[in-house]
């Protein structure tokens, strides 16, 4: 529903190059837009009855269009939950400094700051509730109907926005604009799979309401970017630079009363939450890939709050970077959003088309036949906004994608390997214990040594304590200290052969006791929370790092709670 805040607006800036004849085809093209809308309606309609338990192009390409095409799903899928942050979030704040025009200088401050609260809602676990949505979202629309049937009623506008023309270079009407006009309205398009992928959310019976919300949704965005397209051709409206084409329409329907400040609060409250259902979408989507090995493991770890840290954070990230380099400007991400949507559209389209043939379901026939024109469609709309929006960033997308791909392929070949060495699904051999020797790596004769060496004494009885001899250390006085002390356990000084603690032991560990199993002791002080923890050396790191290569060593860390 958030598109039509820049929807509209995409189509009028590349229009707007062709002066009034070039803004005299907004409506033309938002009408294709509208045809091909109906279309993925009644084809996701079919999406929603096939997979009802959600997934979307994801879900129909992993059944019947093999694995590595499911990733190029997933991949687009994810690309556009970032792209959907960081585009409503700059749609939301380029409402807000419309109507605030004196925060303009701020905007990418603004954008960050509202990213980093919704990110941090999202940390603590703040749950989405379809109440709370509902309130700000009929108000949204009631305002948009409102803007379209005051604008209708007027012969002229209420108020005029006055200020710098946004485009500047002149060109002639063609196919070629008329193309790329028609690319960039796309983006209104961008939510149309949202309920296919979350068909287990709706309350039974799950499909029927899903396909009503399919619709009725797809209806109500249909007839508001339709109204929206004929006030800009009614009012003759051009982009102007730091004021959205919403905003021009407001306050020509409206006036600049208090109408148009309910209108452009909506907006940036509902593009607030159009953001935030990201955070819903995309820490789900990297779990189902991490359990199926196509991203590491740790982005199916959920906190005691239930939360995907790891997907939260890194959807946060993405979109961080996303806003900065576009320094916040909406109509900078409005042109990479379309590609990734229409490449998963098509993906969807061509995986029910093999479905309909492979299940010859009642009315099999019109369904192969309504899925593979709009995968033909989808198809088309992809290439041609591939094409006129290359230049204008799309390229980073053509790149993202295939990496993306990669690089989940990588990851799941790399869990391949290991569970090979695992030897999962086998049944092993029987244990057998071997005769073990005990390592305990010591610093000084201190409190701390005292605790390593009883809990190596806990563990067994042949027990080795080495210690590193550093640069400048008195290795006379460590050595009086320790027979002074005489805690019965053999003592072993090695040389620093290269400034670190970590190469001389492991070397001396993997050197001696050929064939049994080795455990080293490593005690270091657990200092309390906060920046206390960046006061030790960390030398113990650096020694497990090197024992960690070893497989016959076991690395016990003993921790030291400060009193």
């Amino acid at each position: 529903m958030a598109s039509v805040s820049y929807g509209p607006e995409a189509i009028v800036l590349v229009l707007a190059t062709a002066g009034g004849v070039g803004l005299g085809m907004t409506l033309p093209v938002t009408l294709a837009i509208a045809a091909l809308l109906a279309v993925l309606v009644a084809s996701y309609r079919q999406v929603i009855a096939a997979f009802p338990d959600g997934g979307g192009a994801y879900a129909v390409a992993k059944k019947h269009l093999g694995h590595r095409t499911s990733l190029v799903a997933a991949a687009s899928l994810i690309v556009d939950y970032v792209l959907n942050v960081a585009v409503s979030i700059a749609a939301g704040v380029a409402a807000l400094t419309s109507a605030f025009p004196a925060l303009h200088g701020y905007t990418v401050w603004i954008c960050l700051a509202v990213l980093v609260g919704i990110t941090a809602l999202n940390l603590l676990g703040i749950t989405e509730s379809a109440r709370a949505f509902m309130i700000p979202t009929v108000v949204f629309v009631a305002g948009i109907f409102a803007v379209i049937i005051g604008g209708l009623v007027r012969s002229e506008p209420a108020s005029v926005t006055e200020g710098v023309a946004a485009v500047s270079d002149i060109h002639t009407v063609g196919v070629l604009l008329l193309l790329k006009a028609f690319s960039s309205g796309c983006a209104a398009l961008t939510g149309v799979e949202a309920i296919a992928n979350a068909v287990p959310s709706f309350e039974a019976p799950k499909v029927k309401r899903a396909q009503r919300a399919e619709v009725a949704l797809g209806a109500l965005l249909g007839i508001m970017l339709i109204g929206l397209a004929v006030l800009i051709e009614k009012f003759s409206l051009r982009p102007i630079e730091g004021t959205t084409v919403l905003s021009q329409l407001t306050e020509a329907a409206l006036g600049h009363g208090i109408g148009y400040y309910v209108v452009q609060f909506a907006t940036v409250i509902l593009l607030a939450l159009a953001a935030n259902t990201s955070y819903g979408g995309l820490p789900t989507l990297t779990r189902i890939l991490a359990d199926d090995n196509c991203l590491p493991h740790r982005f199916a770890v959920s906190s005691p709050r239930q939360v995907y840290r790891y997907g939260v954070l890194t959807l946060g990230l993405s979109a961080a970077v996303l806003l900065i380099a576009a320094g916040g400007n909406m109509n900078a991400l409005v042109p990479l959003f379309a590609i990734g949507v229409f490449v998963g559209f098509t993906i969807a389209q061509v995986g029910m088309v093999r479905h309909w043939w492979l299940t010859r379901a009642d009315g099999w026939q019109w369904r192969i036949s309504l899925n593979g024109f709009g995968a033909v469609l989808t198809f088309v709309a992809a290439i041609v906004t591939t094409a006129m929006k290359f230049t204008e960033g799309a390229w980073l997308i053509v790149l993202v994608l295939p990496a993306l791909v990669l690089g989940m392929e990588r990851i799941r070949n790399a869990y391949n390997r290991i569970h090979g060495c695992r030897g999962s699904g086998a049944v092993p051999a029987q244990p057998q214990a071997t005769g073990t020797a005990i390592i305990v790596p010591v610093s000084e004769v201190s409190e701390l040594s005292r605790e390593a060496l009883s809990a190596a004494m806990s563990i067994g009885k042949d027990i080795v304590a080495v210690h590193v001899c550093l640069p400048g250390e008195s290795v006379r006085a460590f050595t009086k200290a320790w027979e002074a002390w005489h805690p019965e356990v053999r003592l072993v000084l090695l040389e620093d052969s290269d400034s670190t603690v970590g190469g001389p032991v492991a070397r001396y560990v993997r050197d001696n006791f050929d064939g049994r199993r080795k455990v080293v002791v490593i005690a270091e002080i657990d200092p309390p929370m906060g920046w206390d923890r960046v006061l030790p050396s960390h030398r113990s790191d650096e020694l497990e790092r090197e024992l960690r290569r070893m497989t016959d060593t076991v690395v016990c860390h003993l921790r030291v709670q400060v009193g």
